[in-house]
């Protein structure tokens, strides 16, 4: 990574140095330039760093550090610059800021109120949500021939009836891309498929053929049922990213909600004429 691609995160990177806590410093955290005075240490590199874009980030501090650190200290002596011209009493600056530490307060606030919903219990009861009813979820292994109009569906099925492979007439007529695989699906649950074919896949019993037509968006349909079989159930650790983030997510939106219920909202359109009736209401 260059010094120029580095540097043209400096604005970002002034913003994140501007964030750092006073006193935030650690004993063992070292000193790696000083500005007219001002010290930059390591943690504030670090903190830098995940702000550049996402391939830097996995790059090893040492790679980049002369890069970085030369980033950080233009950022410092443009800021102080800045200052020195009065920029940062700009109404366009104090309005760009106050946003961002609403940003900021925002995400600081969540990540909160989420630091302990994330439990062992709260886990087990979002997968336990979560699979709920899967056991007695059944799915099917199913073929189809998918042709262009009725009469060549029903000219298949006919065909079919004389006891033709299945799986060569779909090879020779089908028009999916399933076609070059003798029409296999494989398997698949409810709501995977259109309505239209769903209903008729499933009405089957094993390796029964559609007596009639079955027609979708795609076109008309023969279909055969290969085998079915119960849902294979997820296993808990194969659910987790997205179970804690399903729980994460609820006690946000639970926070947030109870703010809602104790505060007054007024609510304008695009004139900043008030909404009437319930449309003024918080949604």
């Amino acid at each position: 990574m260059t010094r120029t691609r580095i540097a043209a995160s400096a604005a970002v990177l002034a913003a994140a140095l501007a964030w750092t806590p006073v006193g935030a410093f650690a004993a063992d955290d070292p000193v790696v330039a000083i500005v007219n005075g001002e010290k930059i240490v390591k943690s504030q590199l670090v903190q830098a760093q995940r702000l550049l874009p996402k391939q830097y980030q996995q790059i090893p501090l040492a790679q980049i550090f002369p890069g970085l650190v030369d980033s950080v200290v233009d950022a410092k002596l443009a800021a102080a610059d800045a200052r020195t011209r009065k920029m940062d009493e700009d109404p366009e600056f104090r309005s760009q800021m106050a946003r961002i530490e609403e940003q900021l307060l925002q995400r600081m606030v969540l990540s909160k109120e989420m630091e302990g919903a994330v439990t062992a219990e709260a886990m087990q009861a979002q997968y336990k949500k979560m699979v709920a009813g899967l056991e007695a979820r059944e799915e099917l292994h199913a073929r189809h021939i998918l042709v262009k109009t009725e009469d060549e569906a029903k000219a298949i099925i006919e065909a079919l009836k004389k006891d033709t492979d299945f799986a060569k007439m779909a090879k020779e007529k089908s028009t999916g891309p399933s076609g070059q695989s003798g029409g296999d699906l494989g398997f698949f649950g409810p709501g995977q498929m259109v309505p239209a074919f769903e209903k008729a896949a499933f009405a089957l019993k094993k390796g029964e053929i559609t007596s009639t037509p079955v027609q979708t968006k795609f076109g008309w349909h023969v279909i055969k049922a290969e085998e079915r079989r119960k849902a294979e159930v997820p296993s808990f650790e194969k659910l987790a990213p997205q179970i804690q983030n399903q729980v994460s997510q609820e006690k946000a939106s639970a926070y947030v909600a109870k703010l809602r219920k104790g505060a007054k909202i007024e609510r304008f359109d695009l004139n900043g004429k008030p909404l009437p009736g319930d449309a003024a209401k918080p949604k």
